[in-house]
């Protein structure tokens, strides 16, 4: 029987990494070390991805605001919105599954 943060018998949970295996399919990291290389080096990505987003939505008004963007710009704009917005899900996805879940 799990126990209320989702651990079953001590085995940690697998964190959602914040990159894709090469084929494209989810890639986890189980450990019980949160300063581990690998959770380092996931922490440290998830930053950068977050602050690209942020930086690309800037950029990206700055093109959507002006009614006279030319099209390609505007492309680019929703392709790297895109991306960002890809991330960020996963960043989102991962840390709600190391939430620590609580019982109504």
């Amino acid at each position: 029987m799990g126990h209320a943060d989702g651990h079953a018998h001590g085995t940690p949970m697998p964190r959602l990494l914040p990159w894709p295996s090469p084929d494209g399919n989810p890639c986890y990291l189980v450990t019980d070390d949160d300063g581990s290389y690998v959770s380092r080096l996931a922490d440290e990505l998830e930053a950068t991805q977050l602050a690209t987003g942020t930086e690309v939505l800037g950029l990206a008004r700055m093109v959507l605001d002006d009614p006279a963007s030319p099209y390609t710009e505007v492309r680019y704009a929703g392709l790297r919105l895109a991306e960002c917005l890809t991330d960020a899900l996963r960043v989102a996805e991962s840390r709600g599954m190391r939430s620590p879940r609580t019982r109504p």
